[in-house]
């Protein structure tokens, strides 16, 4: 024990503290936190309610045409099979693969330091608007790269084949892509908990005799049942939401969801259905719901074991000749992911054109100064996306760790509802929000339909959760002695959150901060309902040159947006560093 925990334990009966903490009076810091929070809870709550309150009263009565107009809509059933296909089998397919990803890192030999840490969230730097229309241009049946090398090859064994072997535009290609993308985010959950389980648990099962596989089954899964259900949970909201990969591939195998179907009834209808927008937007709505209770339902129902200290360290597994075809799953991974959906774009980019027969001699960089330079409205889309996302991540990282850091400090039941609602889009599809978003502030009084602000206002409370966990990670890290130390020196609450917490959670905060802004700058989710003519984004103008078929130009401003984001994150990362760096020597 150090000079400074003696000095703040001979201290802490004079001022604890839990006792500060605890106080009646309200401090200016918390009147501010308060302030926030309630601010953060009236941008969620606010929009959610007109959806709701819009499904049984309009204009002044109960009114049940949003439920008619749903049931009555083409293909309704269709549509729902489609949906709820995909979601399972997508969202199926990544909690498998990110259990298998997490436990390898985790549990076995497999792992390769921390690069292993690092590559399966690589896909985060690339907004995942960008990588499904770079999957469009690489595994499309007849003109896609990766057919046409295939093809090449099986020439040279006298297999001819005139389009394929794979066609992106079907069934498995849209589950494969779909699942792609939300790998990360079941690693993540389940990489945690594995963490948290004791690996001697484990180990004591296998004294017993137990096989690897059996103990596997018996004793690592039912414990990290939580994780495994929480993944589910946010891969089922995000996979209900999802509409890029849906419109980029799913129209051209000619599958709709409800996602999509939201969008087109918003954007390309005139006048717009809203109406029925909500009532699909309700399904999602309950079904979300529903798996919420399910999975708190099954996690109260177990009985799991957890990891109380860091001195509990398993033997990892040993793999021998299959370490390297674990390693190798990993890296797979990160090539169809990242690396295998930026080579279609850049090829396309410098060709000039879409086209498998590259030309390697008359590559050219003109599609791609046109983008990020002549080309005004593409130009305008891509700096509103960047805008957005520096403005909107920064905004929304502010105000997720005022949060955490009150709720932290300040328990209680105000802190509790602040908090739960600041996670309240978590269970929520971010399309229920857009729909909010436009009846609670497009029109009078506020007449911000099509503006820049209600897009900033509406992606910062549909990605609040990602700031809030983020932020919760890094402010559960700051040690209380250090803030007694901080008071019993006489500093304000307000002056020890910006002097001793912000810089101490300043990695975490950045880890968050750089996952808001990648999704701030890829978002059609909210922008494909909110934006306008006036204020497009990167990623409903990549959804319109598709469809102009200008593939060339789609390529351009995915790879401009990819590289911009991943510019922006570098630069990010290389001087917070450097400032804890400097922090640490000072």
């Amino acid at each position: 024990m150090n000079e400074l925990d003696l000095a703040v334990r001979d201290s802490s009966p004079r001022n604890p503290l839990g006792k500060r903490l605890r106080s009646s009076k309200v401090t200016p810091f918390q009147t501010f936190s308060i302030l926030v929070g309630l601010v953060t809870a009236i941008l969620i709550v606010y929009p959610f309610s007109r959806v709701l309150l819009r499904l049984f009263w309009v204009d002044g009565g109960f009114n049940f045409e949003p439920f008619k107009n749903v049931v009555q809509l083409p293909n309704l059933g269709e549509l729902m099979f489609n949906t709820f296909f995909l979601v399972i089998a997508g969202g199926g397919l990544a909690l498998a693969i990110g259990f298998i990803l997490a436990w390898f890192n985790e549990r076995t030999d497999a792992r390769a330091g921390a690069l292993t840490d690092i590559l399966p969230l690589i896909p985060f730097i690339m907004p995942v608007i960008a990588a499904a229309a770079g999957w469009v241009i690489i595994g499309a049946p007849r003109a896609g790269y990766f057919n046409y090398y295939i093809r090449e090859v099986l020439e040279l064994v006298g297999i001819h084949l005139k389009e394929g072997p794979f066609n992106i535009f079907s069934w498995y290609g849209l589950i494969f892509t779909y699942a792609l993308y939300l790998i990360p985010y079941p690693y993540l959950l389940i990489s945690a908990g594995l963490r948290n389980l004791d690996p001697s648990l484990e180990e004591q099962a296998r004294v017993c005799g137990a096989g690897l596989w059996r103990t596997l089954w018996r004793v690592t899964l039912p414990n990290v049942w939580p994780s495994i259900a929480g993944s589910a949970l946010i891969v089922a909201t995000i996979g209900f939401a999802m509409i890029s990969v849906p419109i980029l591939i799913g129209t051209g195998a000619d599958i709709q969801v409800i996602s999509t179907r939201i969008v087109r009834l918003l954007n390309f209808s005139y006048p717009p259905q809203t109406a029925e927008a909500i009532g699909l937007s309700v399904v999602v709505l309950v079904v979300l719901v529903g798996i919420w209770r399910l999975q708190a339902r099954l996690i109260r129902g177990g009985r799991f074991a957890t990891l109380g200290g860091r001195a509990a360290r398993g033997r990892r597994i040993e793999l021998g000749k299959w370490r390297w075809v674990a390693r190798s799953l990993t890296f797979g991974y990160v090539f169809f992911a990242l690396l295998a959906p930026l080579y279609g774009l850049l090829i396309t980019t410098l060709n000039g054109f879409w086209s498998p027969k590259t030309r390697w001699g008359e590559l050219t960089l003109d599609h791609f100064r046109t983008v990020l330079w002549f080309d005004q409205k593409t130009r305008d889309s891509l700096f509103n996306s960047v805008y957005l996302g520096l403005i909107g991540a920064t905004i929304g990282m502010l105000i997720a760790a005022t949060i955490s850091s009150y709720v932290q400090r300040k328990p209680g039941k105000v802190s509790t509802v602040i908090d739960g609602i600041a996670k309240l889009p978590a269970a929520v599809s971010g399309l229920i929000i857009a729909v909010g978003f436009i009846l609670a502030f497009a029109g009078p009084p506020f007449g911000l339909h099509g503006t820049m602000l209600i897009l900033l206002l509406a992606f910062i409370a549909t990605h609040m959760p990602s700031g809030s966990i983020a932020a919760d990670g890094a402010a559960s890290q700051v040690g209380h002695s250090l803030l007694e130390a901080s008071y019993v020196s006489g500093a304000s609450e307000s002056r020890t959150f910006w002097r001793i917490s912000v810089p101490l959670m300043l990695p975490g905060l950045v880890a968050g901060w750089s996952l808001l802004f990648v999704r701030y700058a890829g978002d059609f989710q909210a922008s494909a309902i909110l934006s306008s003519t006036r204020n497009q984004t990167a990623g409903k103008k990549i959804i319109e040159i598709y469809e102009m078929g200008s593939y060339a130009y789609l390529a351009a401003l995915a790879l401009g947006l990819t590289v911009i984001t991943t510019l922006i994150i570098g630069i990010v990362f290389a001087l917070t560093r450097k400032r804890a760096a400097v922090s640490v020597a000072a």
